[in-house]
C-alpha cells in the first residue's frame, strides 16, 4: 500500500512515524523548500505526550522543554482565581511540557528522516489537487515558486496541509474560516522565572483582554532566565482579521494590558521585552459531516480547524494520526480504513471545536468575572464560587478534549496489559 501524506507538520509527521512503526510505507510531501525552527511555544498536554511517547520521542522532548507543575488562573486585576496541578503532578503517567514549536517539529522531522529515509520526505511540494479512479489517486503538486511538479500516484492520500488545506478546498470550495473578531499576538521573551518557573498562567478573558504565559526553555542566558512564551488575545467588534505569521506590533494591543502590573508580574514589560512576536487571527471552521472522499481523508487542522485554546489543536492531530495508522494497519480495502478512522474521530473533534468556542479552559475566568460583575473581587474568589466548582469546569473540558485523568490512566493501563 502506497500512502501519500500531503503536509509535513506535526500531524503529518506523526502519521508517517506511526505508519512506519506498523510496517506501512509512506511518503511525506511538505510545501516549504527549507524547514526552519519558526514560531513560538506550544504545550504538550498529557494526551499529546502519550502519543509522542508511543513514537519514542518523550525523553527528547522533555529535555528540550519545561515540565509544567501547575496551571493558574487570574482575573485582569491580577487576583487569584484557581490553581491545579498538571501532568505527572496531577497523577498522569506522562508530563505536560511547554516547548518551542520549532523544536517539536525538528524532533518529528529528524525521526521521520531517520526511520523512513530521507528519500521519503519531500520538501518544496505543495499539493494543489487530487484525481481518483478505481485503482488509485493522482496528486498534483507545485513548488513554492508556483512551478508545476510531476504528479504522484498513491493508494491512499492524507491531507495534513492545515487550516487552509488546498485538498479540503476541492471538496468544500465555498468554505471560509470563521472569524469572530478575536485577534492574537504571540511572542517569546527572555525573562526571570514567573511564579514557580513551571507555571502555565492565564490572565483575563477575550472580552476585556487575555494573556496566556508559560516558559518553554530554562536558563537560556546562563543567568537563570527563561524563554517565556506569551499569547495576547482580544475580541473587538468589527476588527479586521490579523494576518498569518506576520511580525507582531505591540502597539496594536498593548493598550489593553497597559495597567496589568501585578506584584508577581509586569505584563507590559514582558511584552515590550519580546525577542520575537507574530500576529495571528483566532479562526476555526464549522465542523463538517465528512472527511473521507474515496481514497482521500483529512487529518489535523485540515479536518477540524479549531481555536488554539487549551493546546488542543496539536493534541487532536496526534490522536488522529495514531487512530488512522491503526486503521490502515488492519489491512483490507484502504477506503474502508479511512471510513473507520472518520467514524472514530469526526464526532469527538467536532465537540472540541464547539467547546473551544463556547466553554474553553478560560471559562473559569469568565465565570469569575460574571460573578464579580467584572470588578475586583472583594474577599477573595471563595466568596463568589468554590474551588470545587471551578475544578468541575476544568474537568468538564478535559472530558470533552479526551484527557481526563481517569480516561488517560485507564488507557495507559490497557496498553501495558496488551503488551
Amino acid at each position: 500500500m502506497n500512502i501519500a501524506i500531503v503536509g509535513g507538520g506535526i500531524g503529518g509527521l506523526a502519521l508517517a512515524l506511526g505508519l512506519h512503526q506498523r510496517g506501512l510505507s509512506c511518503d511525506v510531501y511538505e510545501s516549504v523548500p527549507e524547514v526552519k525552527e519558526i514560531g513560538v511555544g506550544i504545550t504538550l498536554l498529557p494526551h499529546a505526550m502519550t502519543e509522542l511517547a508511543a513514537l519514542g520521542l518523550q525523553q527528547e522532548l522533555e529535555a528540550e522543554g519545561i515540565e509544567n507543575l501547575e496551571s493558574v488562573f487570574f482575573n485582569r486585576y491580577g487576583q487569584f482565581i484557581y490553581r491545579e496541578p498538571r501532568g505527572r503532578h496531577a497523577g498522569y503517567q506522562v508530563p505536560e511540557v511547554g516547548i518551542h514549536r520549532g523544536k517539536l517539529h525538528r524532533a518529528l522531522l529528524a525521526a521521520a528522516r531517520q526511520r523512513l529515509g530521507f528519500d521519503h520526505v519531500h520538501l518544496n511540494h505543495r499539493g494543489t489537487g487530487i484525481e481518483q479512479d478505481e485503482q488509485g489517486a493522482t496528486i498534483a503538486f507545485q513548488s513554492a515558486a508556483g512551478e508545476p511538479l510531476p504528479p504522484v500516484r498513491a493508494d491512499v492520500v492524507v491531507a495534513c496541509d492545515g487550516v487552509n488545506s488546498a485538498l479540503r478546498r476541492q471538496f468544500y470550495p465555498g468554505e471560509q474560516v470563521a472569524f469572530a473578531g478575536i485577534n492574537t499576538w504571540r511572542g517569546v521573551t527572555v525573562h526571570k522565572p514567573i511564579l514557580t518557573g513551571k507555571s502555565y498562567i492565564r490572565i483575563g478573558s477575550i472580552e476585556t483582554g487575555k494573556m496566556v504565559i508559560y516558559p518553554i526553555a530554562d536558563n537560556v542566558d546562563g543567568q537563570g532566565n527563561q524563554l517565556v512564551n506569551w499569547v495576547a488575545e482580544i475580541q473587538r467588534e468589527g476588527a479586521p482579521m490579523n494576518d498569518w505569521n506576520r511580525a507582531g506590533d505591540a502597539a496594536d494591543f498593548i493598550d489593553v494590558v497597559k495597567d496589568w502590573r501585578f506584584d508577581w508580574l509586569d505584563v507590559p514589560a514582558l511584552i515590550r521585552g519580546a525577542s520575537q512576536a507574530f500576529e495571528y487571527p483566532m479562526v476555526d471552521k464549522d465542523p463538517v459531516a465528512r472527511w473521507t472522499f474515496g481514497r482521500l481523508t483529512l487529518l489535523g487542522d485540515a479536518a477540524h480547524p479549531m481555536y488554539p485554546r487549551g493546546s488542543n489543536g496539536s493534541a487532536q492531530a496526534l490522536v488522529d494520526a495514531r487512530t488512522l495508522a491503526d486503521q490502515l494497519a488492519m489491512g483490507g480495502d484502504p477506503r474502508q480504513a479511512l471510513a473507520r478512522y472518520e467514524a472514530l474521530r469526526l464526532g469527538p473533534t467536532s465537540r472540541v471545536v464547539q467547546t473551544n468556542r463556547t466553554v474553553p479552559p478560560d471559562f473559569i475566568i469568565m465565570k469569575a468575572d460574571e460573578l464579580s460583575g467584572g470588578r475586583p473581587i472583594e474577599g477573595g474568589i471563595d466568596s463568589l464560587i468554590s474551588q470545587d466548582q471551578l475544578r468541575a469546569i476544568s474537568d468538564a473540558y478535559k472530558d470533552v478534549a479526551g484527557f481526563s485523568l481517569d480516561a488517560m490512566n485507564a488507557g495507559t493501563r490497557t496498553q501495558k496489559t496488551q503488551k
